[in-house]
Protein backbone atom coordinates (compact mmCIF):
# COMPACT_ATOMS: atom_id res chain seq x y z
CA UNK A 1 0.00 0.00 0.00
CA UNK A 2 1.15 3.52 -0.71
CA UNK A 3 -0.24 6.92 0.26
CA UNK A 4 -0.13 9.72 -2.31
CA UNK A 5 -1.18 13.34 -2.56
CA UNK A 6 -3.62 13.94 -5.41
CA UNK A 7 -2.33 16.75 -7.61
CA UNK A 8 -5.44 18.61 -8.81
CA UNK A 9 -3.64 19.84 -11.92
CA UNK A 10 -2.55 16.42 -13.18
CA UNK A 11 -5.00 13.97 -11.60
CA UNK A 12 -7.00 11.73 -13.87
CA UNK A 13 -10.63 12.93 -13.73
CA UNK A 14 -11.70 9.27 -13.50
CA UNK A 15 -9.62 8.87 -10.32
CA UNK A 16 -11.16 12.01 -8.82
CA UNK A 17 -14.62 10.68 -9.65
CA UNK A 18 -13.75 7.30 -8.10
CA UNK A 19 -12.55 9.01 -4.90
CA UNK A 20 -15.75 11.03 -4.67
CA UNK A 21 -17.99 8.04 -5.32
CA UNK A 22 -16.11 5.91 -2.79
CA UNK A 23 -16.31 8.60 -0.09
CA UNK A 24 -20.03 9.17 -0.58
CA UNK A 25 -20.71 5.43 -0.76
CA UNK A 26 -18.89 4.79 2.53
CA UNK A 27 -20.90 7.50 4.30
CA UNK A 28 -24.19 6.31 2.80
CA UNK A 29 -23.54 2.60 3.49
CA UNK A 30 -22.67 3.40 7.09
CA UNK A 31 -25.98 5.28 7.48
CA UNK A 32 -24.02 8.38 8.47
CA UNK A 33 -25.99 10.48 5.99
CA UNK A 34 -29.20 10.09 4.01
CA UNK A 35 -29.17 9.89 0.19
CA UNK A 36 -31.07 13.18 -0.04
CA UNK A 37 -28.60 14.99 2.25
CA UNK A 38 -26.85 17.87 0.48
CA UNK A 39 -23.57 16.74 2.04
CA UNK A 40 -23.48 13.83 -0.42
CA UNK A 41 -22.45 16.25 -3.18
CA UNK A 42 -19.65 17.70 -1.02
CA UNK A 43 -18.36 14.18 -0.41
CA UNK A 44 -18.50 13.39 -4.13
CA UNK A 45 -16.64 16.56 -5.15
CA UNK A 46 -13.08 15.25 -4.87
CA UNK A 47 -11.92 17.76 -7.50
CA UNK A 48 -12.81 20.67 -5.22
CA UNK A 49 -11.25 18.95 -2.21
CA UNK A 50 -8.01 18.42 -4.12
CA UNK A 51 -7.93 22.10 -5.14
CA UNK A 52 -8.95 23.71 -1.84
CA UNK A 53 -7.27 21.31 0.59
CA UNK A 54 -4.96 18.31 0.32
CA UNK A 55 -6.54 15.08 -0.85
CA UNK A 56 -4.53 12.03 0.21
CA UNK A 57 -5.29 8.56 -1.10
CA UNK A 58 -4.25 5.05 -0.17
CA UNK A 59 -3.62 2.77 -3.13
CA UNK A 60 -3.12 -0.98 -3.14
CA UNK A 61 -0.12 -2.56 -4.83
CA UNK A 62 -2.31 -3.07 -7.90
CA UNK A 63 -3.35 0.62 -7.97
CA UNK A 64 -6.80 -0.03 -6.48
CA UNK A 65 -8.20 2.87 -4.44
CA UNK A 66 -8.38 1.73 -0.81
CA UNK A 67 -9.33 4.99 0.88
CA UNK A 68 -8.88 8.73 1.15
CA UNK A 69 -8.81 11.65 3.55
CA UNK A 70 -9.00 15.42 3.14
CA UNK A 71 -6.30 17.29 5.07
CA UNK A 72 -7.15 20.94 5.74
CA UNK A 73 -4.12 23.14 6.40
CA UNK A 74 -4.51 26.65 7.76
CA UNK A 75 -6.36 28.80 5.23
CA UNK A 76 -8.18 25.94 3.51
CA UNK A 77 -11.88 26.53 2.84
CA UNK A 78 -12.45 23.08 4.34
CA UNK A 79 -11.28 24.07 7.84
CA UNK A 80 -14.18 23.82 10.29
CA UNK A 81 -12.82 23.73 13.84
CA UNK A 82 -9.03 24.07 13.66
CA UNK A 83 -7.59 27.15 15.28
CA UNK A 84 -4.72 29.10 13.67
CA UNK A 85 -1.60 26.94 13.63
CA UNK A 86 -3.52 23.65 13.77
CA UNK A 87 -4.17 21.04 11.12
CA UNK A 88 -7.54 19.43 10.53
CA UNK A 89 -8.76 16.51 8.50
CA UNK A 90 -12.15 15.43 7.24
CA UNK A 91 -13.95 12.93 5.08
CA UNK A 92 -11.90 9.87 6.03
CA UNK A 93 -13.24 6.95 4.00
CA UNK A 94 -11.92 3.41 3.59
CA UNK A 95 -13.31 0.88 1.13
CA UNK A 96 -15.34 -1.81 2.91
CA UNK A 97 -13.12 -4.40 1.19
CA UNK A 98 -10.02 -2.84 2.80
CA UNK A 99 -11.24 -2.42 6.36
CA UNK A 100 -9.19 -3.69 9.29
CA UNK A 101 -5.98 -3.50 7.25
CA UNK A 102 -4.70 -0.28 8.83
CA UNK A 103 -5.69 1.95 5.91
CA UNK A 104 -7.59 4.45 8.08
CA UNK A 105 -4.75 4.60 10.62
CA UNK A 106 -2.21 5.19 7.85
CA UNK A 107 -4.27 8.02 6.36
CA UNK A 108 -4.67 9.66 9.78
CA UNK A 109 -0.92 9.23 10.37
CA UNK A 110 -0.34 11.12 7.11
CA UNK A 111 -2.47 14.01 8.41
CA UNK A 112 -0.48 14.08 11.65
CA UNK A 113 2.77 14.00 9.66
CA UNK A 114 1.58 16.86 7.41
CA UNK A 115 0.61 18.90 10.46
CA UNK A 116 4.10 18.45 11.89
CA UNK A 117 5.71 19.33 8.53
CA UNK A 118 3.70 22.56 8.47
CA UNK A 119 4.69 23.42 12.05
CA UNK A 120 1.20 23.02 13.47
CA UNK A 121 0.83 22.64 17.24
CA UNK A 122 -2.10 20.23 17.02
CA UNK A 123 -4.62 18.42 14.85
CA UNK A 124 -8.40 18.60 15.13
CA UNK A 125 -11.25 16.71 13.57
CA UNK A 126 -15.02 16.42 13.75
CA UNK A 127 -16.88 13.13 13.66
CA UNK A 128 -20.36 11.82 14.23
CA UNK A 129 -21.05 9.98 17.48
CA UNK A 130 -22.03 6.92 15.43
CA UNK A 131 -18.63 6.62 13.70
CA UNK A 132 -17.31 4.34 16.43
CA UNK A 133 -14.75 2.50 14.29
CA UNK A 134 -13.14 5.84 13.45
CA UNK A 135 -13.19 6.87 17.12
CA UNK A 136 -11.10 3.80 17.94
CA UNK A 137 -8.49 4.83 15.37
CA UNK A 138 -8.33 8.39 16.69
CA UNK A 139 -8.02 7.32 20.32
CA UNK A 140 -5.39 4.69 19.49
CA UNK A 141 -3.33 7.42 17.79
CA UNK A 142 -3.56 9.71 20.83
CA UNK A 143 -6.51 11.95 20.02
CA UNK A 144 -8.75 12.92 22.94
CA UNK A 145 -12.36 14.07 22.93
CA UNK A 146 -12.66 17.83 22.97
CA UNK A 147 -16.26 18.51 23.95
CA UNK A 148 -15.61 22.27 24.03
CA UNK A 149 -15.30 22.13 20.22
CA UNK A 150 -18.35 19.91 19.55
CA UNK A 151 -20.64 21.69 17.12
CA UNK A 152 -23.67 21.40 14.89
CA UNK A 153 -23.38 22.14 11.15
CA UNK A 154 -27.15 21.79 10.70
CA UNK A 155 -30.03 21.36 13.13
CA UNK A 156 -30.23 17.81 14.46
CA UNK A 157 -26.58 16.92 13.72
CA UNK A 158 -24.04 17.09 16.53
CA UNK A 159 -20.41 16.54 15.59
CA UNK A 160 -17.92 15.41 18.21
CA UNK A 161 -14.49 17.03 18.22
CA UNK A 162 -11.20 15.25 18.81
CA UNK A 163 -7.80 16.85 19.35
CA UNK A 164 -4.17 15.74 19.24
CA UNK A 165 -1.47 18.03 20.63
CA UNK A 166 1.76 17.91 18.68
CA UNK A 167 3.85 20.03 21.05
CA UNK A 168 4.07 17.96 24.21
CA UNK A 169 1.68 15.75 26.17
CA UNK A 170 -1.99 16.53 26.61
CA UNK A 171 -4.73 14.99 28.69
CA UNK A 172 -8.51 15.22 28.54
CA UNK A 173 -8.64 17.79 31.38
CA UNK A 174 -6.32 20.13 29.46
CA UNK A 175 -8.41 19.94 26.30
CA UNK A 176 -11.70 20.44 28.16
CA UNK A 177 -10.31 23.61 29.73
CA UNK A 178 -9.53 25.31 26.41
Amino acid sequence: MRIELVDPDTADPKLLDEIGVQTATVYLAGDFIAPADGYVERLRDATRRAREAELWIALGDNGVLLGSVTFCPTGSSYVEIAEPGEGEFRMLAVSPLARRLGIGSNLVDKCIERSRELGHTGVRLSTMSTMTAAHKIYQRLGFVRDEAHDWSPVPGVLLWAFYLALAGPVDSADVAGR
